[in-house]
C-alpha cells in the first residue's frame, strides 16, 4: 500500500513520531492519515501526532517530539544521575509557566509536570541522553536544589538517598550548588542539611 509506505517513511525520517505537517510535507493529506488510523495502521499519540501501530516508540522520543521546551527534572533526573534506584512512575518534566496545559493531555507516557518561572527555567539546564535520545535535563546541582524546593513532593527516604548520592558524587560542583541554592532561595535549608556533609566531602 503506497500510502502506508509513505507514512512509514515519514515517521522513520523524523525518529518515530510524526506530525500532520510532516505527513503533509511528504504528500500525505490529513484525511489519508485519518484513514490509516481507522485501519489500525497508525496510532494517534496526541492531536496532530502519530506513530506506527506495529512499532515500539520510546517514551523519550515522544517527549523529544511533543515537548521540545521541557527539561527533565526531579524524580526522573534523580534516577538519571543514579541518586535514586526507583524507576519513576511518570516523567518529571519542567515547563515554562506559560505552557499550555492542554498539550499535556496525553495517554502515554505519563507526565508529572512542574511549571517554572521563565527566568528560572534555564538555571542548570544541560544536555542529556536517555536511551539514545537527546533531552534537556537539569544538572546535578539544580536537581538537588529542586529536591529542597519541592521537598513535600518526595518522601524522606528518597530525599535522603538523593542527598547522600550527591554528597558522594565525584562529579559534584559545590560552588554551583551554592549559587543555584541562593538564586532559588533554598540556601539556608540546604546548608542546614548539607553543610557538614559538603565540608567533609
Amino acid at each position: 500500500m503506497k500510502q502506508l509506505n509513505q507514512a512509514k517513511q515519514t515517521i522513520r525520517q523524523v525518529g518515530g513520531v510524526a506530525s500532520i505537517a510532516d505527513f503533509h510535507a511528504n504528500g500525505l493529506a490529513k484525511d489519508i492519515v485519518a484513514d490509516l488510523c481507522k485501519a489500525g495502521l497508525l496510532l494517534r499519540i496526541r492531536r496532530g501526532y502519530y506513530c506506527l501501530a506495529d512499532e515500539v516508540v520510546l517514551d523519550e522520543q515522544i517527549i523529544a517530539t511533543l515537548y521540545p521546551e521541557a527539561v527533565v527534572c526531579m524524580h526522573s533526573a534523580l534516577f538519571h544521575y543514579g541518586y535514586s534506584d526507583r524507576t519513576p512512575l511518570a516523567w518529571s518534566l519542567a515547563f515554562p509557566r506559560t505552557f499550555s496545559r492542554s498539550r499535556l493531555k496525553l495517554d502515554y507516557p505519563p507526565i508529572q509536570p512542574y511549571f517554572v518561572q521563565d527566568d528560572a527555567l534555564a538555571l542548570g539546564k544541560s544536555a542529556g541522553e536517555f536511551n539514545g535520545v537527546a533531552l534537556a535535563v537539569y544538572d546535578r546541582e539544580r536537581t538537588i536544589c529542586d529536591c529542597f524546593k519541592y521537598r513535600e513532593k518526595i518522601d524522606a527516604e528518597l530525599f535522603n538517598k538523593a542527598i547522600y548520592g550527591y554528597t558522594n558524587d565525584s562529579k559534584k560542583n559545590v560552588g554551583n550548588l551554592a549559587q543555584y541554592a541562593k538564586e532559588m532561595r533554598v540556601y539556608k535549608k540546604m546548608i542546614d542539611v548539607m553543610g557538614v556533609m559538603l565540608n567533609d566531602g
